[in-house]
C-alpha cells in the first residue's frame, strides 16, 4: 500500500496517476474529503491535525507521501504545520512506515546564490522559518532512527488543472484568457519553475527506489531557466495571445497588501523576484539519467491542451 496524504491537490493527484501508471495499483488517497483519481483507489478521510485520525490513515502503508498544503495565511502556517509534520513522523514510526515529504524552498535565501540540497537554512519571515523548522524535525528524526524518509524539494510551480502558484495565477491564468499578466518587482530575473506533472512523476520514482531514501532530493525542472519576460512571450505565442505583462514595485504591493490579506501574507516571498533564482537539480538527473524533464514550450503546450 502506497499512502498519499493530502491527496487534493495538484500535486497529491498527479502523483496517484504516477503511481497507478508506473508501480502500483494498491494506492490510498487521504484527505478531508478525499476523491478517487483512478478507478482502484482507496480513500480515507482525515484530518492531519488529529493525531489518531493521522495514525490510522498511515496504518497499512509501506509508503506515505506527504503531499498536504495549507492556504497562504501565516498564521494558520505557525500554528499547524509543527503539528501535522509532528502527528505524520509519529505514525510513519509507529507503523514502520517510509515517509516521503514533499517540501517547499521558503528557508533557503531569498538570492541568486545557486541552490543545491546542502544549501543552508535562511528563512525571511514567518512562513519560511516554520517550513524550516518542520524539515529539521523530519532531519531529526531521521538521524535518530526513529524512521526511514526522505524530503524532495521543489521551486515554485507552473502547471495544469488546479495548478496553485503565482506564476499561474498572476501570468499564466491571465494570459490565456487575453488579459495582461502581472509579474512581481522584476521581469528580466532568471526563475527556475517546476512542471507539476514532473514533479509528481519525479516522487513516484524516489518514493520507488530503496536507496533514496535518508536523502535530501532536488526535484527536476528544466534548467534552460528563462526571465518572466521571456516566459510570457513563450507562453502568449503558445496561447496565441497578446504578451502583455506589466510589472508590480513594492509600493503597488504595499498598498495592494492593505486591502488583500493574501498579498500580505505573501510579502516575505518577494525578495526571490529580485534576484535570479538558481534551483539546481544536478543530483535527481545525475542518479535517474533516463527521467525526461518536460521543456518550458512542451510544459505550456500541455496547459494549453487543458
Amino acid at each position: 500500500m502506497q499512502t498519499i496524504l493530502g491527496a487534493s491537490g495538484q500535486i497529491g493527484e498527479e502523483l496517484a496517476r504516477a503511481l497507478k501508471r508506473d508501480f502500483t495499483d494498491d494506492i490510498r488517497l487521504v484527505s478531508r474529503n478525499p476523491r478517487k483519481v483512478n478507478d482502484t483507489d482507496q480513500l480515507i478521510a482525515a484530518d492531519l491535525l488529529d493525531p489518531e485520525q493521522t495514525m490510522r490513515a498511515v496504518q497499512g502503508s509501506e509508503v506515505v507521501y506527504l503531499t498536504a498544503g495549507l492556504p497562504m495565511d501565516t498564521r494558520l502556517w505557525v500554528e499547524q504545520w509543527p503539528v501535522i509534520m509532528r502527528n505524520v513522523i509519529e505514525a510513519c514510526a509507529a507503523h514502520g512506515t517510509r515517509l516521503v515529504f514533499f517540501d517547499n524552498t521558503y528557508m533557503y535565501p531569498q538570492t541568486a546564490e545557486a541552490q543545491t540540497e546542502d544549501m543552508r537554512f535562511a528563512p525571511n519571515g514567518e512562513k519560511g522559518r516554520v517550513r524550516a523548522a518542520i524539515a529539521n524535525d523530519l532531519l531529526t528524526a531521521m538521524a535518530q532512527n526513529r524512521l526511514t524518509a526522505m524530503i524532495c524539494r521543489a521551486p515554485e510551480f507552473y502547471g495544469p488543472g488546479k495548478t496553485q502558484s503565482i506564476t499561474n495565477s498572476a501570468i499564466l491564468d491571465p494570459l490565456r484568457q487575453g488579459k495582461t499578466a502581472r509579474v512581481l518587482l522584476r521581469d528580466d530575473t532568471l526563475r527556475s519553475l517546476i512542471f507539476t506533472p514532473d514533479a509528481s512523476r519525479a516522487m513516484a520514482l524516489l518514493g520507488n527506489t530503496p536507496d533514496a531514501f535518508g536523502h535530501t532530493w532536488h526535484l527536476p525542472c528544466d534548467d534552460h531557466r528563462l526571465t518572466y519576460g521571456d516566459f510570457i512571450g513563450l507562453a502568449a505565442e503558445t496561447f496565441g495571445t497578446e504578451p502583455r505583462h506589466s510589472v508590480l514595485k513594492h509600493w503597488q504591493l504595499r498598498l495592494a497588501g492593505l486591502v488583500r490579506p493574501a498579498i500580505r501574507d505573501a510579502a516575505e516571498l518577494l525578495p526571490r523576484y529580485a534576484a535570479d533564482n538558481i534551483f539546481v537539480s544536478d543530483k535527481f538527473k545525475a542518479r535517474f539519467p533516463d527521467f525526461r524533464v518536460t521543456s518550458f514550450a512542451e510544459g505550456l503546450a500541455q496547459i494549453k491542451l487543458g
